[in-house]
């Protein structure tokens, strides 16, 4: 572990989707192994499977090492974490496929507890089939929480908008209750700590939307924005936070109001990522709050292409360069808070240079 590039370590996802193809699109840029060290965690034998579909891959190949610990420079490496017999039938749902995404998830989770990987892509699961003795989480940002504490932020970043959410993945039914003053000065709060040390924002604008439609109309439909949502805005103001609204959502993305700010919180799932991702037209989910890094493409395991040399990479690519903006972001956002002077100068807006900033400790 004597190379000082940032170390991502990539888990499969589901084996029988389109996981395995957009990591190899994505690690076949020989341009990638400069900028990083890809360690992805899974099967050998579902790698080699896809790696033949894929006519660019053809000079393409892994690494295959028992620990991260043996991963070397402008190498792609491959933790195998899985059985050799395991079976790989592209879109099909399958419960060897659920615990094969639960394996490669739990041991990138181990080494990345361990210090010996710097941060986590995740490629898509199926949440249906990871259910189980082993596995009792709706997602990756719930499993990320129970493994290194807090209360996650899910965040959905692209060129054009950052989207944050106040509930994640709960049944509908289930919103209003959850929708609180403090859940919301919380999720507040978060959404600007982590702009500001992991997108470098110096002081964030965020805009907050509505639960109920046209924001209420006044109490005439739903008195959520009344009772809950002002209020919170005008606590997190007292806080220093910059937030704004609420902003009846349709309306909001329609005339782009989003625009105008840093970020975006939304209430609940789907008000968030279906603008999103019409907007986006791809993007990148990414665990805020958490001590360690952790994003993923915005999309799923995509049975209804898997196997059909179909996918586009993108996402994942994005997502491993997000990884290692966050992971150089906190990095400099450390070493700035960590000296009175440095942070006297980041706050009053004076220029910090290179040379002013205390050495990385390297690492053992």
């Amino acid at each position: 572990m004597s190379d000082s590039k940032i170390r991502i370590g990539i888990t499969q996802g589901d084996v029988n989707g389109i996981g395995y193809e957009v990591i190899i699109k994505t690690l076949c840029d020989p341009r990638m192994c400069e900028l990083c060290t890809p360690i992805v965690y899974g099967s050998a034998k579902a790698a080699s499977f896809y790696k033949k579909q894929i006519d660019a891959a053809e000079n393409f190949g892994f690494s295959t090492v028992v620990s991260a610990r043996e991963a070397a420079p402008k190498r792609i490496s491959l933790v195998d974490c899985v059985s050799g017999d395991l079976r790989v039938e592209p879109g099909v749902l399958s419960a060897a496929a659920g615990e094969a995404s639960v394996a490669a998830l739990r041991a990138a989770a181990a080494d990345l507890k361990a210090g010996l990987i710097d941060a986590v892509v995740t490629a898509p699961i199926c949440k249906e089939n990871v259910q189980g003795e082993q596995f009792g989480f709706t997602g990756h940002t719930e499993f990320f929480a129970h493994e290194f504490g807090g209360d996650p932020l899910m965040l959905m970043c692209s060129d054009l908008l950052k989207v944050g959410l106040v509930t994640i993945h709960i049944p509908v039914s289930e919103v209003s209750a959850s929708v609180t003053k403090q859940r919301i000065v919380t999720k507040l709060r978060e959404l600007r700590q982590s702009l500001i040390q992991d997108f470098s924002v110096r002081e964030p604008r965020i805009a907050v939307l509505s639960l109920n439609p046209h924001a209420g109309d006044g109490g005439l439909i739903g008195s959520e924005e009344k009772e809950i949502i002002v209020p919170a805005i005008q606590a997190a103001s007292q806080q220093k936070i910059l937030a704004f609204g609420p902003f009846a959502a349709d309306g909001f993305f329609a005339s782009a109001g989003y625009m105008k700010y840093d970020a975006v919180l939304a209430m609940y799932h789907d008000q968030g990522l279906a603008p999103f991702k019409a907007l986006s037209c791809g993007g990148v989910n990414f665990t805020a709050g958490l001590p360690v890094v952790r994003t993923s493409p915005a999309h799923g395991v995509g049975f209804d292409i898997a196997g059909e040399n179909r996918a586009d990479e993108s996402a994942m690519r994005d997502a491993i360069y997000l990884a290692l903006d966050v992971v150089r972001s906190r990095r400099v956002y450390a070493a700035i808070t960590a000296n009175p002077l440095q942070k006297y100068k980041r706050d009053s807006g004076a220029d910090v240079s290179a040379s002013e900033l205390p050495d990385e400790p390297e690492k053992a």
